[in-house]
C-alpha cells in the first residue's frame, strides 16, 4: 500500500469522523472540535490531490497547496469566533447549551430573590 493510499484512508476516516460527531453531539463545543476534525481531513485530501500529480512526475500543483494554506487560516479564525460566540453565550445564560427553554437570570428577577 503506497503512502498515498494510507494518507488518502486517514483523511476519509478523518472526515467520517468529523461527520460522525457533527451530527450526533449535542454540546456545541463537541460540534466545533468534530468540524474542525471535518476541516482537517478535507485538507489532507486536497493535500493528497496536490501531491499525487508529483508521483506521477508532472510535478507539484501549487494550487491545491494555496488552498489548504488559505483554508488553515480561514479555519482558525472561524474556530475562534465560534468559541468566542460560546463563551459568550455561556455568561450570558450560564450554560453552553442551546435548549429552547428561557434561562433564569437572578439579575432579572423582579422579586429581588
Amino acid at each position: 500500500m503506497s503512502s498515498v493510499s494510507v494518507f488518502g484512508l486517514c483523511a476519509a476516516a478523518a472526515v467520517g469522523l468529523g461527520l460522525y460527531g457533527l451530527i450526533t453531539n449535542p454540546q456545541p463545543l463537541r460540534k466545533i472540535v468534530a468540524f474542525n476534525l471535518l476541516g482537517s481531513g478535507v485538507f489532507l485530501l486536497f493535500g493528497i490531490v496536490g501531491r499525487r500529480g508529483a508521483a506521477a512526475g508532472v510535478g507539484n500543483d501549487p494550487v491545491p497547496q494555496a488552498l489548504v494554506i488559505t483554508g488553515v487560516v480561514v479555519a482558525f479564525s472561524a474556530t475562534a469566533l465560534a468559541i468566542a460566540l460560546l463563551l459568550r453565550l455561556f455568561h450570558a445564560s450560564g450554560s453552553t447549551s442551546l435548549s429552547s427553554r428561557a434561562p433564569t437570570n437572578p439579575r432579572s428577577d423582579p422579586s429581588g430573590g
